[in-house]
Formats: structure tokens, C-alpha cells, sequence
């Protein structure tokens, strides 16, 4: 059996950038919605308060430190961190620039092209576009090439075969994929590398199905798992959000309740799937992203708790590790504001990352 790289998505916009002051007011960085976050109803956990109030800086060396020494020390084995492109132009690169610049830390990376289109979808403006998604044509695609190329060349670079990996958030929103990625191909055989192993996500946008242009694809959870929970399972799941709306009414606290998923159904759908072939199966902390939303466009999940995180996840890795499957994306790191992170928060700490370090434990070999 062959034992899967946990490779968990990690979020730079934990630091200043003008963009975001402009956009959303001076010195916003993420922590900016995590703060203000307030309960909804009885028994919300909000607002999520980082252990030891650590609001970090993530441009800070030694706060990238210290979220990949707590990463290697209880199991996972890299960080994809989020890239944003935009014909050209870049948002939130310095976090990666830096890493790339000390040569430290000495922790596995990779990246995944965020490439939406960024609006106001946080406080439901979602038709006002902030920063627009053109992808251009072979002058762009060369240049975004040649600025990933300096991260591919990095040792410490996941590679599949000596193919520097790249997801692509939403790939069936770029028309020319196949000639974008033909020209990336080329490229990388031109810089000497052997090719490049590009990983479509599997997200709410659903399947791009050019399977002809992707090696693998990236299960990205909860929402994978939620377009394809079994019918029984979506009634329930109607049912439940109905009930919760007339109750939401009742109480005269408007006509919007947030939307729920049942935590132990996702992981019981999550551990149980059969894993397709050329697939990446993911795996997701929590979710309850009302600190970014307005409440009738929020989900949040319902029933978490960590010994269903770490039963569900045992499963995970030992079906992922049968077929073979290089990776484990984990969403998040630090998706502080959605509410999925494996950082330690002062209710529940470590117990996360203790989790994944016990199943990794249990199943390594001698």
C-alpha cells in the first residue's frame, strides 16, 4: 500500500495588501472578518479565536516557521498554497515570494491557481467585480509560466515523476485550457523538466470534463461530497433546512437562516465513495463561513466533532492508500473565515491536528 502526501490548502490573505485596503477598508487582512464574527443562534461557535490570540502576520518568517513545524510535526506533508493570477497581475504573493526567497522552511509546497474573478460575494455584491479573469492568450500564459517556473525549480517543489504539480481552482472557465496548457507543457520541456502534472479540482463548479487535459483530479471537500450526496441524504438535507427556516421565522429573526449540512453524513459519504480512478480524494476540518457571508448565501455545519473528523479521516486514508492515491488535499490550514482550519484555536487547540497525527501513526509501516 502506498502511503498518501497530506497536502493541506493554505490561504495567504493574512497580511496587508492595497488592494484589500481600497476594496474593503485600511488593514483589512482575514482576521479582519474572523474578529468581527458574532453567533447566529444558540450554540454557534463564533467568533473561532486563534490559540494564544495568535493573529499572525504571514509574511512574517517566523510565523511560516512555525505553521510548517506544527504541519511536519503531527503528520502532514505539505502546504498548496493559493496563487492569484490575473492577466498578468498578482494579489497576495508575498507570503510565497518569501519562502521562496529564505529557502525556509524546509516544508513541501505546491500551488493552486485560484483563477475566479474576485467580487463582492462576500457581502452578497457578488455581480460587483473587484478583479476580472482574462486569460489573455499565449503572451500571458508564457509570462505566468515563467513566473511559476521559479517555484517549480525550488527542491522543495511537490513533483509527480519530476512534473512540478499545479491545480486550477476552475478550469472549465478557461475556453483555451487545452492551448494554455499545450504552451505550459512545451515550456516546462523547454526549462528541462519532464512535463507537468496539472490537477483539476472537483469544486461547486463541478467537473470540467476536458479529461484529456488534466493528469488527476482534486476532490476539494465539503463540496465535492455535497453534489454527490445520495438522494435520501438531500431530502434530509432539505427537510432539516426547511425546519430550520420556519424556525428562523417564528423567532422573528427574518426571513433568511443560514443553510446546514450534517458533519457526520459528509464524512460517513467522504470514507465510504469508492475513489475513481485519477482521482485525489480530499478531506475538509469544518465549515461555517458566516463570517464571510451574508446569511441566506452561508453554510454551516452541523454536528462536528473531532472524533468523527478522526474516524471518518482513518477511513479516508486507509481507502486512499489501497488505490494508490499520491495525495490527500485537506481543506484548510488556515480558511479561518470558512471555519476549516487545522491551526490550534483556543477551544479545541491541537485536536485536529492530534487526529491526523494518530491515524498517520497507526498506519505507518516499518
Amino acid at each position: 500500500m502506498t502511503r498518501p502526501q497530506l497536502l493541506a490548502f493554505l490561504l495567504p490573505q493574512f497580511h496587508r495588501i492595497p488592494e484589500n485596503d481600497a476594496w474593503w477598508g485600511e488593514g483589512f487582512t482575514e482576521w479582519t472578518n474572523v474578529r468581527k464574527a458574532r453567533p447566529k443562534f444558540h450554540g454557534h461557535r463564533q467568533p473561532r479565536v486563534p490559540l494564544d490570540q495568535r493573529y499572525y502576520d504571514l509574511t512574517d518568517p517566523a510565523t511560516q516557521d512555525w505553521q510548517a513545524e506544527l504541519a511536519k510535526a503531527h503528520g502532514l506533508g505539505g502546504f498548496c498554497y493559493y496563487h492569484y493570477w490575473f492577466a498578468g497581475r498578482k494579489l497576495l504573493e508575498r507570503p510565497l515570494n518569501s519562502v521562496l526567497k529564505r529557502g525556509a522552511p524546509d516544508f513541501p509546497f505546491c500551488v493552486a491557481w485560484a483563477n475566479e474573478p474576485w467580487t463582492r460575494v462576500w457581502d452578497g455584491g457578488d455581480r460587483h467585480v473587484l478583479m476580472p479573469q482574462d486569460y489573455g492568450g499565449r503572451s500571458d500564459w508564457e509570462a505566468h509560466f515563467r513566473y511559476l517556473e521559479k517555484f517549480f525549480r525550488d527542491p522543495r517543489y511537490i513533483r509527480v515523476d519530476g512534473c512540478p504539480v499545479i491545480l486550477i481552482y476552475r478550469s472549465a472557465s478557461i475556453a483555451e485550457c487545452d492551448a494554455m496548457l499545450d504552451c505550459w507543457r512545451s515550456l516546462a520541456l523547454r526549462s528541462g523538466f519532464p512535463g507537468l502534472h496539472v490537477v483539476s479540482m472537483l469544486t461547486v463548479f463541478g467537473r470540467d470534463v476536458r479529461s484529456h487535459l488534466f493528469d488527476a483530479y482534486a476532490e476539494f471537500e465539503p463540496f465535492y461530497t455535497h453534489a454527490h450526496l445520495p438522494v435520501h441524504l438531500k431530502i434530509s438535507e432539505k427537510l432539516a433546512n426547511g425546519a430550520s427556516r420556519l424556525c428562523w421565522k417564528y423567532l422573528g429573526r427574518g426571513p433568511y437562516a443560514p443553510r446546514s449540512g450534517d458533519y457526520r453524513s459528509m464524512w460517513r459519504e467522504i470514507a465510504r465513495r469508492p475513489l475513481p480512478s485519477g482521482h485525489y480524494p480530499g478531506a475538509f476540518v469544518d465549515w461555517d463561513n458566516t463570517p464571510r457571508r451574508r446569511l441566506d448565501t452561508s453554510l454551516v455545519m452541523r454536528n462536528v466533532d473531532v472524533d468523527t473528523f478522526r474516524s471518518g479521516f482513518s477511513r479516508l486514508y486507509e481507502r486512499a492508500s489501497r488505490a494508490g492515491a499520491r495525495f490527500i488535499f485537506i481543506n484548510a490550514w488556515n480558511e479561518w473565515a470558512e471555519g476549516t482550519y487545522l491551526e490550534p484555536d483556543e477551544e479545541l487547540g491541537t485536536a485536529y491536528l492530534d487526529a491526523i497525527k494518530s491515524v498517520v501513526g497507526r498506519h505507518a509501516g516499518p
